[in-house]
């Protein structure tokens, strides 16, 4: 099945669905703006089809792929949600790894969140992606319900959830003790957050358009910080330079990159915000962070 791409789609209606997608709109004005577009024989059905994710298209690593064992457990978060499930992916081949929590965005552990779990294994990692919606019953099946669900959870307790998961990592039998984070969205702001409050156990971060922490707490960090971040994603770009330069003012080894003319989401290859060469290069950047930081 082909993937609608940005540029056969109104920039305007990329930036409708991101607001609703982050909450900032509701399922009836979400419905009510896109009505607007919907001329010449083109239905609101067709556009929300359009731009909302199929994950048909997100398996690049299957489940029973031969490279890697994949396996959904349970871990205690005493502080956080009582117990979370997540999957755990590694190599077939070896008995420890380097080892990386994978956080999902504002919706739960969806089938492209676990794809990047397993790509991770494929590339030599012991990957953990947790399912912050474990106490809910976990990720409902579609983005919509993720979402509501999501929404209410206590940010705090979620972020002693993946707090957990990392100290997981950090001692698993499978693991070498090297521990990275990679996140995207609501992720990318929690390995920020993780950077802020594991600086002796988090070895490597990789947030994409991830929320910033506040400036006094970047002193906290000392997590070497691959920033991605898009060129057309207003809103994380705006507390971009403060957070860089606090950064360098505590001499946090970090680096970041902007990819030019493409969408908030741009690595999630289920919807037309994907980009194919911005997340391709993000990716192999990714892997290279984590390879020199982790071992």
């Amino acid at each position: 099945m082909k993937r609608a791409t940005a540029n056969e789609i109104d920039q305007r209606l990329l930036d409708i669905y991101d607001d609703y997608a982050h909450g900032r709109l509701t399922r009836r004005e979400y419905v009510k703006r896109l009505a607007a577009f919907a001329v010449g024989g083109l239905t609101v059905e067709t556009i929300e089809q359009t731009l909302a994710p199929n994950y048909a298209l997100a398996e690049q690593v299957a489940p029973d792929d031969a490279r890697i064992r994949a396996e959904t457990i349970e871990y205690a978060s005493p502080q956080g949600g009582g117990t979370i499930k997540g999957l755990l992916a590694r190599p077939a081949v070896g008995e420890r790894f380097p080892a990386v929590l994978v956080i999902h965005e504002n919706r739960g552990l969806n089938p492209y969140v676990a794809d990047v779990a397993r790509r991770l294994a494929v590339d030599g990692f012991l990957a953990l992606a947790p399912d912050a919606l474990s106490p809910l019953g976990g990720y409902p099946g579609n983005d919509d319900d993720g979402r509501a669900m999501q929404a209410k959870r206590d940010r705090g307790e979620m972020l002693e959830d993946f707090i957990a998961g990392a100290k997981l990592l950090d001692t698993h039998p499978n693991s070498t003790g090297k521990v990275g984070a990679v996140g995207f969205c609501f992720g990318g702001g929690i390995v920020n957050q993780l950077a802020v409050n594991l600086p002796d156990v988090l070895d490597a971060g990789v947030p994409f358009y991830g929320s910033q922490p506040n400036a006094s707490e970047v002193s906290k960090i000392k997590t070497p910080l691959l920033i991605q971040n898009a060129g057309l994603d207003r809103r994380i770009l705006a507390g971009a330079p403060a957070f860089e330069k606090a950064l360098r003012d505590n001499n946090v080894p970090f680096e970041a990159h902007v990819y030019p003319n493409v969408n908030h989401g741009f690595h999630n290859d289920t919807t037309p915000r994907y980009d194919d060469a911005a997340a391709k290069l993000a990716w192999e950047r990714t892997i290279a962070w984590f390879k020199k930081y982790l071992g």
